[in-house]
């Protein structure tokens, strides 16, 4: 409650700030934006959506010379829906919560950000391996993520070879990929190493935390306190065509069952197509497993994703991803048709799923679900 009233306090000042700063215009940014779509799925309980969001943003920046500055951002995230039922029922929810709220030092080499944020590196696309700290969904227009209380440091040296290092405390919910809460009065550290090799870049990434299971009760083996590691490993190279590879390994330090370690591995490659406005496509397969042993893949799960990107014209785009998980033989298909006038985002987008929902990625409930259906969704940029 503390960090929402915090949150809606400094966005409501930035309004007076705004309307009574006359100097120095480009230091204070008030900027946001504003979301409506209505969503039909025949197979849902109430077929008919329709949902709002408002992402108010304030930034601010303090130029220190020399390259440096110091800057802020605070945003909040307000959404409400309501599913109809008709001519009996609805279902209404809503909630309000901070979206961002960070502070950085920033100059050419380093920077050090603080705050609720958004961390997410690593060179797939798709199906993400190294998804540790964000849920986005390629599917999801808004690309919108929550971000994660801490505190990140990135160098960059003068061969393009960059260093992270981050500490994160507080964060309740699971994320990315994970399925225990992290005990939340611990904090949790790790940090990442990416370089240039020949044709590409390469990058190490570990992350160190402390798991809570508690609430799992009936699930997996309850502990107040699962060490828990992470590793990871990516590259990216380009000749004639983009490819790459990126893997993680997940391993509990107390036996969880199927769940004490967890395996991802992603191959990739990207090509645009000369003919026409060009056409992109991606192409990544996932290799996922859950075992009580390391690498032995007794229970994995393979999916293949494809997605196709063409541009029509100046301001209109289309772009259709599918997914097709091997194991239960289904596939996900994903269509959005965009259009663009100026501030205004228009997104008209279809799905064909399975009503048993079952992908291993997390995706923004108000956009997507199981079964078949159409979104149209507008979207205002101010």
């Amino acid at each position: 409650m503390i960090k929402y009233l915090s949150i809606l306090s400094f966005l409501l000042l930035g309004f007076w700030v705004k309307a009574q700063l006359v100097a120095d215009k480009n230091k204070l940014d008030w900027q946001g934006q504003v979301v409506g779509w209505t969503h039909y799925n025949p197979d849902n309980p109430y077929p008919v959506y329709f949902g709002a969001r408002f992402i108010p943003q304030l930034n601010y920046e303090i130029d220190l010379g020399n390259s440096q500055r110091i800057d802020f951002e605070a945003s909040a995230n307000m959404v409400g829906d309501v599913g109809v039922h008709i001519p009996d029922s609805s279902d209404w929810s809503g909630k309000v919560s901070p979206y961002r709220i960070w502070g950085r030092y920033s100059s050419e080499q380093l920077e050090v950000r603080a705050g609720l944020q958004k961390i997410n590196f690593g060179s797939a696309s798709l199906l993400r391996p190294l998804m540790w700290f964000d849920q986005v969904d390629p599917r999801d227009p808004l690309q919108l993520t929550d971000g994660v209380w801490g505190g990140l440091m990135r160098y960059y040296f003068m061969n393009n070879a960059n260093l992270w290092f981050w500490v994160l405390y507080g964060n309740n919910n699971v994320k990315g990929w994970e399925f225990v809460e992290s005990n939340n009065r611990i904090p949790e550290f790790g940090g990442r190493f990416q370089m240039p090799v020949p044709l590409g870049e390469a990058a190490i990434s570990y992350h160190h935390r402390v798991a809570d299971s508690r609430d799992l009760v009936g699930v997996i083996p309850t502990y107040e306190k699962i060490p828990e590691n992470r590793l990871g490993i990516d590259a990216r190279f380009d000749k004639v065509v983009g490819f790459w590879f990126e893997g993680a390994w997940v391993n509990m330090a107390k036996n969880v069952g199927m769940f004490t370690n967890q395996v991802n591995l992603n191959l990739g490659l990207d090509y645009t197509f000369g003919f026409g406005n060009g056409l992109n496509v991606i192409a990544e397969h996932l290799l996922t497993s859950y075992d009580e042993q390391a690498f032995v893949f007794d229970n994995s799960v393979n999916m293949t994703a494809l997605s196709l990107n063409y541009p029509i014209g100046m301001f209109d785009n289309l772009n259709t991803i599918v997914f097709y998980n091997w194991s239960d033989k289904q596939l996900y298909n994903f269509i959005n048709w965009s259009k663009q006038y100026d501030s205004i985002i228009l997104n008209i987008m279809g799905y064909w799923n399975p009503e048993n929902y079952n992908m291993p990625i997390q995706a923004n409930a108000e956009n997507l679900f199981g079964g078949k259906g159409i979104q149209l969704m507008l979207v205002y940029n101010f």
